[in-house]
């Protein structure tokens, strides 16, 4: 069970409206509350922050705003101590334009050894006008920025998957390989439990750079599959996880590699967790399942065939701090909003939040309940939704930028978390500073108002995730419960424990069996499950 913690969102603990690693530190003891096993931090390390720390300058340093290597060193040690481990995030796709190796680039000569650490290559059309290809940005636009050379001349292109502040690496230099062996050995030299790799997928592209007219993000379309896509899921990556696994063996203790890998077919991702590479990568598949029993079922039950076939365990996640918070999608009355799963805005036809925190709240304990690694995103235990009113002037994230607002970008998850009923920011910020606003009505959401609660979602969350390990089910089985099944239900058995998850709009009765736990907790003593509902039961 692991906790993903965005930490310029999670507590601010200087006064200066940005969250930082003192701040993570002071509220362990909540966070342990939870019964997981380890926190997964997104990247802390130096950055001129123009895409949320996914621009690194320098992977083997703090930057100022989130603390220094000593407040890590304190996070490491205070969580140890509760039986917590950290794992961080790595970038190693692409670093900053502020990183010392771009720069050195840059100053360099076209096919110098500086310049072969990234993708840099000629333009196209006359006098070399054109990029050398047409991929495209994720976050919109041109995948190539030209450069001005040492002469004042306009000179190549570099290669950005990502915002033009990102270069991509070239890994097909040795040289690349080197330097984040290097950053590895760093970070578990002070004693990191593993890595949560970004965009695993892309590191290797095809030789040749050719050109493709599918989706900027590899997603298959008629005519352009995945298996297609050259800038992602080249058979060379496999052979870069393969060291990184040998590297984590030689490290006492469990350390592990988890992979941001959207990769489609399923049984194609399985690749990525191969006895000899990563132990874990991300569901995608799930994340984005449909309010629909059918293909719930369909995706949960490829999900663990094709893990199993390769003996790794199945991760189950719902929201992260890339995608709308799953209580406000299914608020919409569908998984993905508009402008491919970007935020919604208050020009935007708003969700039924009622509705969603339903679904949301019975989404999330069935995924409790299913065998394999969870991964929650901080607070999702509170039930937050985004916000979805926000003013477009706050906007930070450069889709939102580089698109002209067309995209408006992963800001409304990326809120900063209320901890208490009272203060501008809801206790966030000693002085009530707040890098992003917090939509109203948020203080009755805040830890401090649902702690004492016991009908709260926080209270619910402790519950399960108690139980879930009470029982085994991480490391447990599912076998689909027919006999509790229906069209708009769906009902399984993990260990001792029947959980049936009701999709639909009518009652389902529910077996005459001891209840456990269950989604709204203010219906404990009902044999009905409503719509809406996920219940779990003890099989006697």
């Amino acid at each position: 069970m692991i906790y993903q913690v965005y930490p310029r969102s999670f507590r601010d603990f200087n006064g200066d409206g940005i969250g930082d690693l003192q701040g993570i530190t002071a509220e362990l003891d909540q966070v342990a509350e939870l019964d997981i096993d380890a926190l997964w931090l997104s990247p802390f390390f130096c950055s001129p922050q123009l895409d949320g720390g996914y621009d690194v300058s320098d992977y083997c340093d703090v930057d100022p705003i989130f603390g220094t290597l000593a407040d890590f060193d304190d996070l490491i040690s205070s969580a140890t101590t509760r039986g917590l481990r950290i794992i961080i995030d790595l970038v190693p796709n692409h670093c900053s334009q502020e990183h010392r190796l771009f720069k050195r680039a840059l100053a360099a000569q076209p096919g110098s050894a500086e310049r072969e650490l990234f993708i840099f290559r000629d333009g196209t059309g006359e006098a070399g006008v054109l990029p050398p290809n047409n991929w495209q940005s994720h976050f919109g636009g041109p995948a190539w920025t030209r450069i001005v050379e040492a002469d004042g001349e306009p000179g190549q292109w570099y290669l950005h998957l990502f915002d033009s502040s990102q270069p991509d690496f070239n890994w097909d230099n040795r040289a690349v390989h080197e330097e984040f062996e290097r950053i590895l050995r760093f970070w578990l030299d002070r004693g990191v439990a593993g890595f949560r790799v970004d965009v695993a997928h892309a590191l290797v592209k095809a030789t040749g750079l050719p050109d493709w007219g599918g989706r900027a993000d590899g997603g298959s379309t008629p005519g352009f599959p995945f298996t297609d896509a050259p800038m992602f899921g080249q058979p060379g990556i496999h052979d870069i996880y393969r060291r990184w696994r040998s590297i984590l063996g030689e490290y006492d203790g469990e350390r592990i590699l988890c992979g941001e890998a959207s990769v489609d077919p399923l049984t194609r991702l399985a690749d990525w967790v191969r006895e000899d590479q990563m132990h874990q990568t991300f569901n995608f598949s799930y994340l984005a399942a449909p309010w629909d029993p059918t293909e719930l079922r369909r995706i949960v039950t490829a999900s663990l065939e094709a893990f199993d076939s390769v003996g790794a365990p199945t991760t189950w996640v719902l929201s992260n701090h890339d995608v709308v918070r799953h209580t406000t999608r299914f608020g919409q009355g569908h998984t993905e909003p508009h402008r491919n799963g970007d935020g919604i805005g208050p020009d935007d036809h708003q969700p039924d939040h009622d509705r969603g925190l339903r679904r949301g709240i019975a989404a999330s304990m069935f995924m409790v309940g299913l065998p394999g690694g969870v991964y929650l995103y901080q607070g999702e235990e509170l039930g937050l939704p985004d916000h979805t009113q926000m003013p477009h002037h706050f906007r930070q994230d450069p889709a939102y930028h580089r698109t002209g607002g067309n995209r408006l970008g992963r800001d409304g998850c990326r809120v900063p978390l209320p901890w208490t009923t009272e203060g501008p920011s809801l206790g966030y910020s000693p002085n009530g500073q707040s890098w992003l606003p917090q939509p109203e009505g948020w203080a009755a959401l805040s830890r401090e108002a649902q702690q004492s609660d016991p009908q709260s979602v926080l209270s619910l969350y402790k519950k399960a995730l108690s139980t879930r390990r009470q029982h085994g089910l991480g490391s447990g089985s599912l076998a689909w419960a027919e006999n509790h099944s229906t069209d708009t239900c769906l009902a399984f058995v993990n260990n001792d424990i029947l959980i049936i998850l009701n999709m639909g709009d009518t009652e389902y009765l529910i077996p005459d069996l001891p209840v456990l736990v269950r989604s709204d907790m203010a219906s404990t003593s009902s044999r009905m499950l409503a719509p809406e509902e996920c219940i779990w039961l003890q099989v006697v």
